[in-house]
């Protein structure tokens, strides 16, 4: 017989296919429906639950009793100190003293265009007695100047707080002391926990870190973040955890977003630690939204049993076993967290693609090879135009570039129905051998170039390798390891859409598609991709009808009104289309442009506020900048002013490369005391301005105000001395 490799045969459709189809059509639902539920979280325990248990209603309770009026609570703010003396009192409820750290930091880090300083105030409670390393729960309790931080980091806060009055309930047979440390300054650059990591002292007692953050309001407790050399460390979250919920692959992600959590400092410093976050209705995040009616209790329920759990575990430990090295991992909707060291995935990977390949060999000829194996890319870009088609059709409808933002039920619909109706269509020349080849030879690249992913593809072929030598004469065994990628894949799309929402839908659609290729050829017929098409396309349409904005999904929309020389700008956010009403409140500019603050600019005519003043001068190779203001004071050095260091309020720190924005966010700054170093002397000369918090009063009803919210600015443009 003929051997040709990648071809294999394939069922006879019929009724029996069409019942096929059915029925993974019906898996592919129930596993995203799975997935979508395990991220609420699990159902909160009641307030009068077992005292060593964590449960999540007590700790919304004591959320509320920290959170007091609901008001945003910035560093360096009177409501910051009083929501400080809540906690502290709660601390002392529990019989603990806790100590006040003030300082003042100053912080930056590589791929930062920015410094900011500031004088930040932590809390530190010793929770446990002891000597040597300890495990310290930390989380920030400062909340940005746009909302009142229920969730960010509110749900961080009343963890720590509900997982400490449990450890004082059923206190464990601890090796180790427990300490609570709450920074302050995280919103305004990590402020808090950068001084914590600069003290050697205090840093020298950290065993084990655990950070828990929030990135909105809902969702289930992820630990996205782990120190290098974590394989020991995921083992003993697995150990411990009822309901893990962790990836290798969401370190890689987090590593090229342009975000930072109090941990990054620790880590910078050799800490080992764990960091968790939840990232649910990202719509609240960080506007007035983020609030106690806005949190879900599941949230805290699953932070709670995730890291109560662990810091059992951690204080029995012996912290010398938790030195490794890296682990690849992925958990199975919440039941299961599979994992390998990850010095085994190259070899794993080269091992699984020789043995598939060597089944692709063995099957008899049934078509064309070379069509099987282009299938699957050719599938993934089919998968990928029709996102950008239909988001491009659902845009234009709606007149926004995010038509999903508020309602994405039907151009989720939309795409779901797209990459089956391809999956169909790409049935007839798909082969088994040949998509499974596929998924070895990506398991191969991504265990080499990014070993974070690779168990994404290295896990269900890892099992395809087992199954498919035996499938001949048992075909149901194919279909096992196409579950796997579909218990893998799927969840994985349910969590982008929570991350990034449907947009860019080519980006959902392709991770939907790669989950269903091991699928291609077990479809059982290609009837029926048509309708799903036309279907899918009413859905796009749809998805362009339904309101982008609404009142409880608003606009994000922030306004500076810029005070230089005697005139008024008002500046709006660089939004893809600003609403109409503002357009005819204000002769706002076509596009937006460029400035102190990048967006959409209308004059105001002149101002009488007076400007924040500066005296600068030469000492040697610096100037040295005396600033006079009432208020947060930012300097912004041009590139060709070479700046190389700079000393703020007795603070040096060295300058990252370009212009480089010097902010002093707190209330103190007002009379701040800045030098600025460079190689040589230069023409080019700063600018500084002064923030102060403002309201807009034209705002649309949609819209909300988010970070720093409205603010005005007083700029000053410092003459050089001569």
């Amino acid at each position: 017989m003929k051997r040709v490799a990648c071809v294999d045969p394939r069922p006879v459709p019929g009724k029996f296919g069409a019942m096929r189809k059915l029925v993974w059509a019906v898996i592919v639902v129930a596993i995203w429906l799975a997935a979508a539920a395990r991220q609420q979280g699990p159902a909160p325990l009641a307030a009068d639950a077992p005292a060593a248990r964590f449960s999540g209603l007590r700790a919304k309770a004591v959320l509320a009793r920290v959170l007091g009026p609901q008001v945003p609570h910035p560093t360096g703010s009177a409501e910051n100190a009083a929501l400080r003396a809540r906690i502290a009192d709660i601390l002392a409820g529990m019989g603990m003293a806790s100590q006040s750290v003030t300082r003042f930091s100053c912080y930056t880090r590589p791929g930062w265009n920015s410094i900011p300083c500031g004088t930040v105030t932590n809390l530190v409670a010793q929770v446990l007695p002891g000597q040597g390393p300890a495990v310290v729960l930390m989380a920030h309790l400062d909340s940005v100047p746009a909302g009142p931080g229920a969730g960010d980091d509110g749900i961080g806060v009343s963890t720590l707080l509900e997982t400490i009055r449990a450890i004082k309930a059923a206190p464990p047979a601890a090796r180790h002391p427990l300490i609570a440390l709450f920074t302050d300054g995280e919103e305004i650059g990590l402020l808090g926990a950068a001084a914590m990591a600069r003290d050697a002292d205090f840093r020298a007692r950290i065993g084990v870190l655990i950070n828990v953050d929030a990135r909105g309001d809902t969702g289930q407790s992820l630990l996205y973040q782990s120190s290098p050399g974590d394989a020991a460390l995921i083992d003993l979250y697995a150990r411990s955890a009822t309901r893990p919920a962790t990836s290798s692959l969401y370190a890689e992600v987090y590593k090229i977003l342009p975000n930072d959590t109090d941990m990054t400092p620790f880590l910078a410093a050799g800490v080992t630690g764990y960091n968790f976050a939840n990232i649910g209705h990202v719509v609240a995040y960080h506007t007035p939204l983020d609030n106690l009616a806005n949190l879900d209790a599941r949230t805290l329920q699953s932070h709670g049993d995730a890291v109560l759990a662990l810091t059992r575990a951690l204080a029995g430990a012996d912290f010398a076993t938790l030195k490794s090295g890296n682990a690849i991992y992925a958990d199975v909707l919440g039941a299961w967290l599979p994992r390998l060291p990850a010095s085994w995935a190259v070899p794993l990977a080269l091992i699984t693609f020789l043995v598939l390949a060597l089944v692709a060999w063995t099957r008899p000829r049934r078509g064309s090879a070379p069509a099987a194996l282009l299938t699957p890319p050719l599938f993934l870009i089919g998968c990928a135009g029709a996102g950008f088609l239909l988001q491009e059709i659902a845009a234009l409808i709606a007149g926004e570039p995010d038509p999903a933002y508020a309602q994405p039920f039907a151009f989720r619909l939309a795409l779901m129905l797209a990459v089956f109706a391809l999956s169909l269509a790409a049935h007839k020349r798909a082969s088994l051998s040949c998509c499974w080849l596929w998924y070895a030879g990506l398991a191969f690249a991504t265990a080499w170039f990014l070993p974070g992913l690779s168990p994404y593809f290295l896990f269900p072929a890892l099992v395809a390798a087992v199954t498919l030598p035996f499938a001949g004469r048992r075909p149901g065994l194919a279909a096992l390891p196409a579950l796997a990628a579909l218990l893998l894949w799927i969840p994985l799309a349910a969590q982008v859409e929570t991350l990034r929402g449907l947009t860019p839908a080519p980006g959902y659609a392709v991770v939907l598609a790669i989950g269903l290729i091991p699928l291609l050829p077990l479809l059982g017929g290609g009837k029926g991709a048509g309708v799903l098409g036309v279907v899918a396309l009413i859905a796009a349409i749809a998805a362009g009808l339904v309101p982008t904005y609404d009142a409880a999904h608003p606009q994000r929309l922030n306004f500076t009104l810029v005070q230089e020389n005697g005139r008024a700008r008002l500046i709006a956010s660089p939004v893809a289309h600003l609403p109409a009403a503002l357009r005819a409140a204000a002769k706002f500019s076509a596009a937006p442009q460029p400035g102190i603050e990048r967006g959409y600019v209308a004059e105001m005519g002149p101002v009488q506020s007076p400007p924040p003043r500066a005296r600068m001068t030469r000492q040697g190779g610096a100037l040295n900048l005396a600033l006079d203001g009432d208020g947060a004071m930012t300097v912004w050095v041009p590139r060709e002013f070479g700046l190389t260091s700079m000393t703020l309020n007795g603070v040096t720190m060295g300058a990252p490369p370009g212009p480089v924005t010097i902010v002093c966010a707190t209330p103190d700054c007002a009379h701040a005391a800045v030098t600025l170093r460079q190689e040589k002397e230069t023409g080019a000369a700063p600018a500084a301005w002064q923030s102060r918090s403002w309201r807009f009063p034209g705002r649309p009803a949609n819209t909300v105000p988010s970070q720093s919210g409205d603010q005005q600015i007083f700029v000053l443009r410092i003459q050089k001395p001569r």
